[in-house]
């Protein structure tokens, strides 16, 4: 065996707490279970420990030191030591009969010592849940409002029924038990978490539980009144716009809307109207428009946009 203090990069003077924080070090970077596989690393490994072994102990030190014994423990002058105690002598060293570091040595307790805990053993695996899996769905705004069943492929090749409930919200997540990643040795599955995605609608947007739609219409339209047919979640209806209407006008339609799944009411569908003018000049407009303007006396500074000076 090599000279402990060698085998451990320390100076003969060096403390015995240095000691120990140099063999902490060591042990760290050299322990098998860093460097699964590699003998040439165990062994060193088991050589750091025993000379550590040897100088942590000081009265052995002391008489290594002193050239008293050898590196590895045994009383100087005994050569034959390790045949004999093959042969099965009992040999002369009395650092092997206290606690051994020779063909005995055990470097895993020793670490242990240090490290704190038990012995190092295999042990059997502990039953672990398995993780969880998020997946993505993406559904048509009605079917969000409404609910609606889809359709997904798992990662374990599993095929299910996704249903939706109504009034689900953007990137909410629906949870399904046990469906995730496997558990490790015999521990319970994760969970599929659904994570759902709303397409944008042509003409709806939500608010809480409002459902909201701009509304075209023509001046001649909102001048004179009119009935127009249009689309609501559960069919269609005829919306009666009033004569006079203006731009911006909102028209409520009553428990038309999306349902709270709390209070299980509905909210409504809000229709604003916004007038629309012809996209390309008019000529005969613009005449009527002039004409009727000359006749109006009223001030649109003060009546129309007061509230803004």
């Amino acid at each position: 065996m090599k000279d402990p203090y060698t085998v451990l990069g320390v100076a003969k003077n060096t403390s015995q707490a240095d000691l120990k924080k140099e063999y902490r070090k060591l042990a760290m970077k050299l322990h098998p279970d860093q460097n699964p596989g590699n003998e040439k690393v165990s062994e060193k490994f088991k050589e750091v420990s025993a000379a550590y072994a040897l100088l942590s102990d000081e009265k052995m030190r002391a008489r290594y030191d002193r050239g008293e014994i050898n590196p590895d423990g045994s009383e100087k002058g005994f050569a034959n030591y390790r045949q004999n105690a093959g042969a099965g002598g009992g040999g002369g060293n009395p650092f092997r009969n206290s606690g051994d570091f020779g063909a005995g040595f055990d470097a895993e307790d020793l670490f242990s010592s240090l490290f704190g805990g038990g012995r190092t053993r295999p042990r059997s695996q502990a039953k672990k849940r398995g993780a969880d899996k998020t997946y993505t769905i993406n559904i048509d705004f009605i079917d969000a409002v409404l609910g609606s069943k889809k359709q997904i492929k798992l990662e374990n090749g599993k095929t299910l029924n996704i249903k939706t409930p109504e009034n689900v919200k953007e990137g909410q997540q629906i949870r399904l038990k046990g469906q995730g990643i496997a558990g490790v040795a015999g521990g319970a599955s994760g969970d599929a978490l659904i994570e759902v995605h709303i397409n944008k609608h042509a003409y709806y947007t939500i608010k809480n539980n409002d459902i909201h739609m701009d509304l075209p219409i023509s001046l001649a339209e909102a001048v004179k009144g009119t009935k127009i047919t249009i689309p609501t979640l559960t069919g269609k209806i005829a919306l009666k716009i009033p004569k006079n209407s203006s731009s911006g006008k909102i028209m409520r339609l009553k428990e038309k809307g999306a349902m709270n799944i709390r209070t299980k009411k509905k909210g409504d569908l809000l229709v604003k109207l916004m007038i629309m003018l012809p996209a390309k000049d008019d000529n005969d407009l613009e005449k009527h428009i002039t004409k009727w303007s000359a006749k109006d006396k009223s001030d649109p500074d003060k009546e129309l946009r007061g509230h803004i000076k």
